[in-house]
């Protein structure tokens, strides 16, 4: 190789010096991180819905009350009968009506009606006051005051009542019961009843208690005694006034 071989081969070798050098320099820079990748972006979702109005308290829970218990039956005891009214005769719609004031047996067999806001706090015959939520009843002729078992013939249910007043003026009926005392003997309307007068001789052995009425009876009307037999018969406005009963005066 001659001199001037030489000096090119050499010119050569000193331009690529630089580019050798960065090259290398290149080699060792660490190399340059990715580019990083876009945040994951969450999957549309749908469009939110519009908030759902309040729900409704619930209604606050209400304890059942007790139900109300039936009232207790009349307890029977000894009492005077009243020689006078409201003891006496009378007369109602053109019939005459004659009460017994001794210490008669009596049965009978019919219709059973009740009263009870119109004659609340009003007279009875004897003159008490009339409550329609006690145990108490009517009859046109029993001696008052008196104590009678009146049973419901359609379902056997049994009570037992103070008659302290005169009634009912009606065909067919021969007892007009309380309030509380129709309800006890589930009778809503008029029904078919026993009635028997308990006496005081069974009030004073105490042989009414164990006594229950027991089927249907033939009817026995109420017995007369010979001194209310004597006794005159008075009209309504009389009977009224005597007894004091605001349903004798109701039944002109």
């Amino acid at each position: 190789m001659d001199w001037r071989q030489v000096a090119w081969v050499s010119r050569a070798l000193l331009a690529a010096l630089p580019l050798l050098g960065l090259a290398a320099c290149g080699s060792l820079w660490p190399p340059a991180a990715p580019p990083a990748a876009p945040p994951a972006t969450a999957p549309a979702t749908q469009a939110a819905t519009a908030p759902s109005p309040p729900q409704a308290a619930p209604p606050p829970k209400v304890a059942k009350s007790a139900p109300t218990p039936e009232p207790v039956d009349a307890n029977p005891r000894v009492q005077r009968l009243l020689s006078g009214p409201p003891n006496h005769s009378y007369e109602i719609k053109g019939e005459t009506y004659v009460p017994d004031d001794s210490d008669v047996p009596l049965r009978e067999v019919g219709l059973a009606s009740w009263y009870g806001h119109p004659f609340h706090g009003r007279r009875t015959a004897n003159g008490e006051v009339y409550d329609m939520n006690t145990m108490t009843a009517a009859h046109k002729t029993m001696p008052l005051p008196s104590y009678a078992r009146v049973r419901n013939l359609n379902n056997g249910r049994e009570i037992i009542v103070r008659v302290n007043d005169r009634g009912p003026f009606y065909p067919g009926r021969v007892i007009d019961l309380s309030r509380a005392a129709a309800r006890k003997l589930r009778i809503t309307g008029l029904g078919r009843v026993e009635v028997e007068r308990i006496t005081h001789d069974e009030i004073r052995s105490g042989a009414w208690r164990d006594r229950r009425l027991g089927g249907a009876a033939s009817p026995q009307p109420a017995r007369r005694s010979a001194q209310a037999a004597r006794l005159p018969v008075k009209s309504a406005p009389q009977a009224a006034r005597q007894s004091g009963s605001s349903r004798v005066a109701d039944a002109r």
